[in-house]
């Protein structure tokens, strides 16, 4: 396991790349069953938080809609459809959360429209549209987004809410596709960074609750 070789902070590993490894394709499954623990002593822990990234973002964004969506319990997914096609949640249909879906991750980490239609196979008037109708619904997160970007400038780093940063030189580049990238990354860290942050305090504290009560 790398500590330090993602910039966001994420675990990372190698020879195998044990979070690399599909789960929904048969090969990938059959792989899986390969790693087993080293005696009857030991065992795996599976353990995951639901939505950490975009929790965060409405916690980061202070977006009433999303932060109401994530209090009342709502698939938040569900919720940005019904937002974005202003229909009721029990009208949401699977194809409409899907889209949702994959604009909640895409949009947050500065997807543009090009690559939204890209990533989602529709043309790109339709993406537009999507992010248009998602940064109606979910204004505070276009602000956060702003927001960022501003002070990666200013400062020439981002952080994460830990404190820890990422340096982003080139968010002053002339070059566009370059400074594209960094005002992506100045979005994306304090939201994957943090979540990182938090995963990594939680194994240490499980680790140490584990010690503690033998």
């Amino acid at each position: 396991f790398n500590q330090t070789l993602v910039t966001t902070g994420r675990l990372s590993s190698n020879n195998p790349n044990l979070q690399n490894i599909p789960i929904r394709e048969e090969r990938g499954r059959e792989i899986r069953r390969a790693f087993i623990p080293s005696d009857k002593d030991h065992a795996f822990l599976s353990a995951d938080y639901s939505q950490i990234e975009l929790r965060l973002m409405a916690h980061l964004s202070e977006d009433e809609n999303m932060i109401s969506a994530f209090m009342k319990g709502e698939d938040i997914h569900t919720a940005t459809a019904s937002k974005v096609y202003n229909i009721d949640l029990k009208d949401v249909t699977k194809e409409m959360r899907s889209k949702a879906k994959t604009a909640n991750f895409g949009i947050i980490y500065g997807i543009s429209s090009f690559g939204l239609s890209q990533r989602m196979r529709i043309p790109r008037k339709e993406a537009k549209e999507l992010i248009d109708g998602y940064f109606l619904s979910y204004p505070g997160v276009r602000q956060f987004m702003d927001e960022c970007i501003k002070l990666a400038m200013e400062k020439g780093y981002v952080e994460t809410m830990f404190g820890r940063r990422r340096l982003l030189p080139d968010i002053l580049s002339r070059n566009q596709v370059v400074r594209g990238n960094a005002e992506r990354n100045a979005i994306n860290t304090p939201i994957q960074g943090t979540a990182a942050d938090i995963i990594k305090i939680a194994m240490v504290n499980i680790h140490r609750t584990l010690k503690e009560q033998n």
